[in-house]
């Protein structure tokens, strides 16, 4: 049975994480690498676990985080849709389950907010770990005084966590963010879209979503 550590040892697939992330380091955007890739990875995949689903439905939902950027390597319009179909070519080829393959490159394919939705749990789970990953860290121009709106964000975010309340049934994405270098209403003029995106993937999962930034619930 196919394994996320046979998709983190795919030298195919780790070339295109790298490459993509290469190509999207060229037109400004922010770094969506392996440090992005293992930390999304785990999350859903704890994400699903927490909640009581099977070990096999959490690998599945690792396997399509590890999965969801390849589409990158081609372009970042529509980065979702071709990294599903790239995802179904490779993992066809590694000879994994028809059911399975269908679960991951539906996931993948629904992950971002321009055309994204909750299909099923491995992509609800994989939509509140991307989304929740907001990090300075992941800023890559080195002139503070040029950031865009979208680095200004990113860099202001001292810290970013998803916590999982299984009894009460609540999912909770906490920020802890710098104002003096950006204002809380350009976190949500850029994000907004994402964060309901998150709401309606924490409802599949038969949650809610709270959003807490500076420790004031704004969602």
């Amino acid at each position: 049975m196919l394994s996320l550590q046979d998709l983190a040892s795919n030298a195919l697939i780790n070339a295109f994480i790298k490459k993509g992330n290469e190509h999207l380091g060229v037109m400004g955007y922010t770094d969506h690498g392996p440090l992005h890739i293992a930390i999304v990875s785990r999350v859903s995949r704890e994400i699903l676990l927490r909640l009581g689903y099977d070990e096999r439905r959490a690998e599945l939902a690792g396997m399509a985080a590890y999965l969801h950027d390849l589409g990158n390597v081609v372009n970042r319009n529509g980065h979702s849709q071709s990294g599903a179909l790239m995802a179904f070519r490779i993992l066809h080829d590694l000879n994994m389950d028809p059911e399975e393959i269908a679960v991951i490159t539906a996931a993948i394919g629904n992950h971002d907010e321009g055309s994204g939705h909750p299909v099923s749990e491995v992509a609800a789970a994989l939509i509140l770990a991307d989304k929740s990953h907001v990090h300075r860290n992941r800023v890559r121009n080195p002139d503070i005084a040029n950031f865009d709106i979208h680095d200004r964000v990113n860099y202001a975010v001292n810290h970013s966590i998803i916590n999982i309340d299984e009894q009460a049934r609540i999912i909770s994405m906490e920020l802890s963010i710098d104002t003096k270098v950006c204002p809380v209403m350009e976190y949500f003029e850029i994000f907004l879209s994402r964060m309901l995106l998150c709401r309606r993937a924490a409802g599949f999962l038969g949650c809610e979503f709270e959003l807490l930034i500076n420790e004031v619930r704004l969602l």
